[in-house]
């Protein structure tokens, strides 16, 4: 390797390492706060390392509120939402993609508006209607808009059909119309040609959908009122409200509260890639 590449290879490594601690830096921090006393979190200058460790702050944190309740309840929220919008979301892409209809191009076109508007901007109407059928405060508004191409209340369908119809686009047409020679149905392809080929972007679903829904704040905010029902989104709202000063107990139910994502991202990491860069066939 001659001296110039050596050179640049080391500035874009060090470049790199710069950027990675940078972003690190937020994380360490909570991490770090979750385990001092209050008046340690603000010396100046900072302390970088807590001195003693006070582990205790998780065990208090999570008891103080029945946070055990709260991961219940998200998990049973995201699980159902989660399966929802894999299923509706590959379902509705594989129609606008991979069979023509009439005025599919259009239709698809008045799909991807709904990207534009703001969630405020349905806020209003979306809860009147809720409340209309008697569904507030409950988990339907927030698990069911995921089953017909929503995105709990969020209503990120519409981006999650585009990411998936694009992907089934590079997939070469001649393997449905194989398929429909020996005989095969629309929903056969679906099932056993398109959703093999197209794991890593149904997986990408899967993890931004879980993202959405497990640090939902507004969805859950709007629509539930009674305690026992709270999400971990809520329970640290409310833990702020009610112990505003001591930070180290919310820095530690933050961090238990983002653990689930973290390990699911690290588990899927490989899927992500994939599936973001789009790789598949080229028709």
């Amino acid at each position: 390797m001659s001296r110039k590449k050596w050179i640049s290879k080391c500035i874009v490594y060090l470049l790199l390492i710069v950027g990675s601690v940078a972003s690190m830096l937020p994380f360490y921090w909570l991490i770090r706060s979750s385990l001092m006393s209050t008046s340690q979190i603000f010396e100046l200058p900072p302390v970088w390392i807590p001195s003693p460790f006070k582990l205790t702050n998780y065990g208090e944190a999570l008891t103080i509120l029945p946070f055990g309740r709260y991961f219940t309840n998200s998990a049973i929220i995201v699980l159902l939402t989660v399966t929802g919008t894999m299923i509706s979301a590959s379902l509705t892409a594989y129609g606008f993609s991979r069979l023509r209809w009439p005025g599919r191009n259009l239709i698809f076109g008045i799909l991807l508006t709904g990207m534009m508007l703001p969630y405020a901007v349905t806020l209003i109407p979306t809860f009147i209607g809720w409340s209309f059928i008697g569904a507030i405060d409950t988990y339907f508004p927030l698990i069911v808009p995921a089953w017909f191409g929503g995105s709990g209340a969020l209503g990120s369908g519409a981006f999650y059909i585009f990411l998936l119809r694009q992907f089934y686009l590079t997939l070469p047409r001649s393997l449905d119309e194989a398929a429909y020679i020996d005989g095969a149905s629309y929903f056969r392809v679906y099932w056993q040609i398109i959703l093999p080929l197209t794991k890593p972007a149904i997986i990408v679903v899967g993890l931004f959908s879980f993202m959405s829904n497990w640090n939902d704040f507004l969805g859950p905010l709007v629509y539930l009122n009674s305690d026992e029902k709270f999400t971990v989104a809520l329970g640290l709202a409310q833990f702020q409200g009610l112990y505003t000063a001591q930070w180290e107990l919310l820095m530690a139910a933050a961090v238990v509260v983002s653990l689930p994502a973290l390990i699911l991202f690290f588990i899927g990491q490989r899927y992500f890639i994939e599936g973001v860069a789009l790789t598949g066939v080229k028709e």
